[in-house]
């Protein structure tokens, strides 16, 4: 006797349904999904690669993205710094750190955060029961400012486009904003500091949360307190860890 079940299965149904989704998929995921122009076939798969899962592009990856953009001269700062300053860790990261600009230390070396600010940043990561190598960390800017001044708006305007595509390849559970220049750059607000901490803001359906700059707590101690609490709330929301 034939099962009644299997008369009641429509394969192009279901077929249509996969579809259905897998377009919803693309307008949530955006370029990083595709969906078959025809309809989609049972066919072998590799298995070293995801079912209807793959990247748009030869420039899907932070590696193949910094070579495109390492040698920019959008703005006068392509003239005078030592070294692109990119960003570092781990490019599947889930929480995300975004300063404002490299300082010294960091054009000397090409790396994000490895002066001062930089050095009580790890602390401040390691406090978290995170290291450097889970967590991404980057700045608005990817060129040294002279002097370490604060970043222009034209120098942040042509910077812009290079963050948005770190935090889309990135794709961050969280972003934690660290001074004012990242959150107002990320947030377009002009508000202070002091009313942007505490809030759970959001970038483009990422959640996001502002604190001081390392840089900051070295000029004044009396942010540290602040600072931490902020932290430990960051750790909350990413994984409901109590610090």
């Amino acid at each position: 006797m034939a099962d009644s079940s299997n008369q009641d299965f429509d394969v192009d149904e279901t077929l249509r349904d996969v579809r259905r989704c897998l377009e919803d998929l693309l307008a949530f995921e955006g370029r990083y999904f595709i969906v078959p122009p025809a309809s989609l076939a049972l066919a072998p798969v590799d298995s070293d690669t995801p079912a209807a899962v793959v990247e748009a592009d030869d420039g899907g990856s932070l590696e193949s993205f910094q070579q495109q953009i390492c040698d920019c001269l959008r703005c006068p700062l392509g003239q005078t710094r030592k070294n692109f300053v990119f960003g570092s860790g781990n490019p599947g990261a889930d929480i995300m750190f975004v300063g404002e600009a490299p300082g010294e230390h960091e054009d000397r070396q090409g790396l994000p955060f490895v002066g001062p600010a930089g050095e009580l940043l790890t602390k401040i990561i390691g406090a978290m029961k995170l290291s450097r190598e889970e967590v991404y960390i980057c700045n608005v800017l990817k060129c040294r400012p002279p002097n370490n001044r604060d970043p222009q708006p034209d120098e942040v305007a042509s910077c812009e486009p290079y963050l948005q595509r770190q935090i889309e390849l990135v794709r961050p559970r969280i972003i934690c904003c660290l001074g004012r220049h990242a959150a107002h750059a990320l947030l377009k607000t002009d508000s202070s500091l002091g009313r942007l901490r505490g809030r759970l803001h959001q970038y483009q359906g990422t959640p996001l949360v502002v604190t001081y700059h390392p840089a900051a707590l070295l000029h004044n101690p009396s942010y540290k307190r602040d600072t931490w609490e902020d932290m430990k709330w960051l750790r909350k929301l990413h994984d409901g860890t109590e610090l």
